[in-house]
């Protein structure tokens, strides 16, 4: 190692005169690069100084010397000095480049299964995957999993009855829906039965059954859940014509500007 990479004492830019920090300095612009690869926001010169040991002069010349060199060796990526500090930054011409692996696997739409859970967290919250599954009537950890996943679901404590797990939708979910906060969701109001539809429907599914099921299958998976979860006030449902069976399906709730962008 040299002398000028060895351990020095250097003045820091805004130490009184006469005080010294004992600062073991690397090379100056490797030192100046490491730290620069980890920083979050923009650093000044008198940030980069004192946290590298040398001179305030020194690190300006280094940092304007860096910035020129990435130019003058075309790499993909450049130093700035914006915002009053300098930061790493993607060279505008691979732009495309890094956002086609920003968003890769981020773009493909949510399934059909993956909206209605997200419907049903969303007008349930919080709800355990338990209550979830229930209320779709088909196995939904899979699917909530891809939620959490998304950043569209994330935890919401403990039921302090049992002691599971809790979900409620996240800022992000608001965010991707264009909303600001869940009481400016859709009412369920317009996608209840009519109550002289409902009774139409409950008639003509006497004469032809008389299993429970027959009264529909909650969340449009499968006709095994009971009759109980189907006559929930805060479950999407939708009449059907008269003679058909009266159907509740969380889909009935997603809008289309739901986070259909991506499974």
């Amino acid at each position: 190692m040299s002398d000028d990479q060895s351990t020095t004492a250097t003045l820091l830019p805004d130490a009184p005169e006469g005080e010294m920090l004992a600062v073991a300095v690397a090379d100056l612009r490797p030192a100046l690069e490491a730290v620069l690869m980890v920083a979050d926001q923009p650093l000044d010169q008198v940030t980069l100084a004192s946290t590298v040991g040398y001179p305030v002069e020194e690190v300006t010349a280094a940092l304007a010397d860096l910035a020129a060199e990435y130019t003058r060796d075309g790499r993909g990526f450049e130093l700035r000095n914006v915002a009053g500090g300098w930061r790493f930054y993607t060279r505008e011409e691979y732009a495309a480049v890094v956002e086609a692996f920003v968003l890769d696997g981020q773009q493909a739409r949510l399934t059909q299964a993956a909206l209605e859970t997200l419907a049903v967290v969303a007008y349930k919250q919080p709800v355990s995957r338990a209550r979830v599954s229930a209320i779709r009537g088909v196995n939904v950890d899979g699917v909530m999993r891809t939620l959490i996943t998304r950043g569209l679901v994330e935890e919401a404590g403990q039921d302090g009855e049992n002691g599971a797990n809790l979900y409620r939708t996240s800022n992000y979910f608001l965010e991707r829906i264009g909303v600001r906060s869940l009481d400016d969701l859709p009412e369920l109001a317009p996608y209840l039965p009519d109550m002289d539809d409902l009774e139409d429907d409950l008639a003509a599914m006497s004469g032809t059954s008389t299993q429970p099921e027959a009264m529909g299958e909650p969340a449009g998976d499968s006709a095994g859940d009971s009759a109980g979860d189907s006559a929930e006030s805060e479950q999407p449902a939708r009449s059907e014509p008269t003679g058909q069976t009266a159907t509740v399906r969380a889909s009935d709730l997603v809008p289309d500007t739901w986070p259909g962008a991506t499974e």
